[in-house]
């Protein structure tokens, strides 16, 4: 699919140290420290407002942080001599100039670095946007403007990709064309930072997920680590609900009931809810452990860290 540039180091990749940046009376982001890997898709979660977009921005030079410091490479981004060569980044994929093709598009960006003809027609090619490279970007669907903007991204064939939302707007195709490219280009070597509001789409693709809540890093691990981080859950069938919740109760344990016989337990292992069922004298005729998806886990790390939360009543009525 692309070229596999050669890991120059260890020091290929993005770095951030206490990176703090303020908008007014606003803290956008907060002291905030991360490493983003070669070799691996570090996914950047966090609600809206968190302080994504800016860190992204941030990253590449857009924003000039308060104090604090991020690298990518060894160095601040704005110093490196061939930018498309060092980092691909796509943060707004709408940020175009409507009257031009595609293909001219493209052009314009590789003018700058000497890149050739040949390259945008392989990123053209790379991103099925061959057959619309004569076409006017103003026409484009938002879909189109990301397959453009993830082309544009891919001219210098560069070791760090950042991409801010770069499914929205695509068909399920695309979604998944999108998923192979970036897990293809974590394979060859290179940085891939990634941020999603689709937690499906990064429990599949990301092998590193960082949590931004309010402008702070509220977690930094592996996928899996950050999933089995969370409390124990397990689907009780008994035969007398009511008697089984009084004998598992303690601090951080929840009994939630489901159905008249059905009971959900979280945070106790379900070895211990059996023995107590069956200390009780209680027919056991289900204990199901239930898997804690990324999507739970996030819930329940952000509840807090979140500014705009819907009306749950308001949708229930």
């Amino acid at each position: 699919m692309c070229s596999s540039p050669a890991l120059r180091s260890v020091e290929d990749m993005i770095t951030a140290e206490n990176l703090t940046k303020r908008f007014g009376s606003k803290t956008a982001v907060d002291g905030a420290t991360f490493t983003a890997r070669p070799g691996q898709v570090t996914g950047f979660l966090g609600p809206n407002g968190a302080g994504k977009s800016t860190t992204m921005r941030m990253v590449v030079g857009l924003d000039t942080p308060d104090s604090g410091s991020v690298t990518v490479a060894g160095r601040p981004f704005v110093q490196s001599p061939a930018p498309l060569t060092e980092v691909g980044a796509l943060l707004d994929a709408k940020a175009l100039h409507p009257g031009r093709t595609a293909e001219s598009h493209l052009r314009m960006l590789a003018a700058t670095h000497g890149i050739d003809a040949k390259r945008v027609r392989e990123v053209l090619d790379m991103t099925g946007m061959a057959d619309v490279a004569g076409k006017r970007v103003g026409g484009f669907s938002l879909g189109m403007h990301q397959r453009l903007g993830i082309a544009a991204t891919m001219l210098g064939d560069p070791h760090t990709l950042i991409f801010d939302e770069p499914v929205n707007g695509l068909d399920p195709e695309g979604v998944h064309w999108v998923r192979r490219f970036v897990r293809s280009l974590a394979a060859e070597g290179r940085t891939v930072f990634l941020s999603s509001h689709l937690m499906s789409e990064m429990a599949q693709t990301a092998d590193h997920i960082i949590v931004l809540g309010k402008g702070r890093v509220l977690a930094d691990a592996p996928v899996g680590d950050f999933i089995g981080g969370g409390a124990e859950r397990t689907r009780v069938r008994v035969s007398d609900a009511g008697r089984l919740a009084p004998l598992l109760s303690s601090e951080g344990v929840t009994v939630t009931t489901t159905a008249p016989d059905v009971v959900e337990v979280t945070g106790v292992p379900a070895a211990r809810i059996a023995h107590s069922a069956i200390a009780a004298g209680l027919e056991l005729h289900e204990l199901t452990p239930l898997t804690v998806s990324l999507e739970d886990a996030y819930l329940a790390l952000t509840g807090d860290a979140t500014e705009y939360h819907s009306n749950e009543a308001a949708i229930a009525a």
